[in-house]
């Protein structure tokens, strides 16, 4: 009998947490950013984001 080789499960939903801190909830994915939210607010000067009102 010929040997099945299994292939790795793929990853389904948003397991990976912020690139930052670790944290895996409030996560900022838009434009490929992956911070969490906290994160986000105190790097968007540096990034070029700016707060309008």
């Amino acid at each position: 009998m010929a040997q099945v080789k299994l292939q790795p499960k793929k990853k389904f939903g948003h397991k990976e947490g912020c690139l930052r801190c670790g944290r895996k909830r409030g996560i900022v994915r838009r434009y490929g950013l992956h911070l969490c939210r906290q994160c986000f607010r105190e790097t968007a000067p540096q990034l070029g984001f700016r707060k309008y009102s």
